[in-house]
């Protein structure tokens, strides 16, 4: 199976409460994280992005204060401390340039020695676009397209240089870019940075299947079923199921179904026993959600302040508001009045408050147990289609992964589930792809 990290940061899924939980900022919580996945054998260390601070009822989010670091510069200093392990950036492709974005993409496939990658996200949020001088003029349905063309420029880009370090003139002319000239970049090391892509519409599994490297799958979703996976992808079936949708895409592009690696977003709980597992992990939940976050979560479902609403009192009987901007610079929840529905019957169901419904529907896939039972579960996900592989959300900045390399990695490594040395120096190795053909 394939392992990545991602680092814990600005997100509901941190427990800052903890007295382990140190800056998100400061550099010696980037190299503790990325020295840990690379001690792991891990194949790539996962940064996520924030382009503007959120606000909620006008205020910026309380998580957001300590600041949002840039993604490319962090990954260029981790370069320093760590040898095999990948580097991958979440850059937005609606406010960046493609020759821009490529130049510093391919510096860090430099500077890494082929360990770079790019996960691909766009936006239709005006909001953020404010900062930036387009604004958010691109409709949602152009967000894929811009995308797609974003990739392919890039591609175009670094392969303008021959393998044997002769640069040559490029023009690309197409809906979105009018761009020509010549790359200041030779052609690095893993041929092109490893492309990464995180959505999980039809028009993201669509763009995935054409494009991408690796899917980031299985993000959490308020208005998914509860279980004891509470995700989009969670259940065993379920991700079989995302699973074999995405690569039977996959044929009308040309590739196939190895071209593509699928990771889920996963966190992991462990214990001496499966009782002490469940425990731990139900008090990591409650530190998630505090009774204040019970309210906010309540609050961008409902489109409306709940403040005055108890966190251990029963949720609004009252509607949504429809295109509420009572929260701005986050993902949209979808259909608000489904999934207030749906949590107003769990709750009903099972007797829960607001911020018991909260914990119950908020959760990220977990694996919650032994060591050893989670090892047997997370191979069980490969061995059956369901994953080729995991990207661990910890909830802990920047020890929460060490647990998981000490007593997980070498059951895994015991059952010939996990390697136990790399193999290769570029991350391309890590994940079995290969090289991309030049086109010149």
């Amino acid at each position: 199976m394939h392992l990545a990290a991602h680092f814990p940061g600005v997100n509901n899924s941190t427990v800052w409460a903890d007295p382990r939980s140190k800056s998100q900022i400061d550099f010696s919580s980037f190299e503790h994280l990325a020295r840990t996945a690379e001690r792991g054998l891990f194949d790539f260390f996962f940064l996520a992005e924030g382009l503007r601070l959120r606000e909620h009822k006008g205020r910026v989010h309380d998580l957001d204060v300590v600041g949002r670091p840039e993604s490319l510069t962090v990954l260029n200093a981790l370069t320093a401390v760590t040898e095999r392990l990948g580097l991958a950036a979440t850059v937005n492709a609606t406010f960046n340039e493609p020759y821009e974005l490529a130049r510093r993409l391919a510096t860090l496939d430099h500077l890494s020695g082929g360990r770079a990658a790019w996960n691909v996200v766009t936006s239709s949020d005006a909001f953020t676009g404010e900062n930036f001088r387009r604004g958010g003029y691109l409709d949602r349905a152009d967000r894929y397209t811009r995308a797609a063309e974003f990739v392919e420029v890039a591609r175009k880009l670094w392969d303008s240089w021959t393998p044997d370090g002769i640069p040559r003139p490029f023009a690309e002319r197409g809906q979105h870019f009018d761009i020509a000239g010549e790359f200041t970049v030779p052609r690095s090391p893993q041929g092109h940075p490893v492309v990464i892509q995180a959505g999980d519409s039809d028009e993201g599994r669509e763009f995935a299947a054409a494009t991408a490297d690796v899917v980031f799958s299985g993000r959490g979703s308020g208005g998914c079923p509860p279980g004891r996976h509470s995700t989009r992808h969670g259940s065993l079936e379920a991700g079989r199921s995302f699973y074999a949708d995405v690569k039977r895409r996959m044929d009308k592009y040309g590739r196939t179904p190895d071209d593509l690696k699928i990771m889920p977003g996963v966190s992991v709980v462990l214990g001496d026993t499966a009782a002490e597992a469940q425990e731990r992990a139900t008090e990591i939940r409650r530190q998630q959600v505090s009774p204040q976050n019970a309210i906010l979560a309540l609050e961008q479902i409902w489109g409306t302040d709940l403040s005055s609403y108890d966190p251990d009192g029963p949720l609004p009987d009252i509607d949504p508001v429809a295109d509420s901007a009572i929260t701005q610079g986050r993902t949209r929840r979808g259909d608000t009045v489904a999934i207030a529905e749906k949590w107003r019957a769990l709750s009903k169901e099972k007797g829960l408050s607001i911020r018991q419904t909260v914990i119950e529907v908020g959760g990220r896939q977990s694996f919650i147990g032994t060591a050893e039972a989670v090892a047997t579960e997370l191979d069980e996900f490969v061995q059956r289609d369901a994953a080729d592989g995991f990207i661990l959300v910890p909830h802990l900045t920047p020890g929460g992964l060490d647990e998981f390399v000490d007593r997980v990695v070498p059951l895994l490594q015991e059952r010939s589930a996990f390697r136990t040395e790399y193999r290769g120096a570029t991350l391309r190795s890590h994940l079995g792809l290969s090289e991309p053909e030049w086109t010149g």
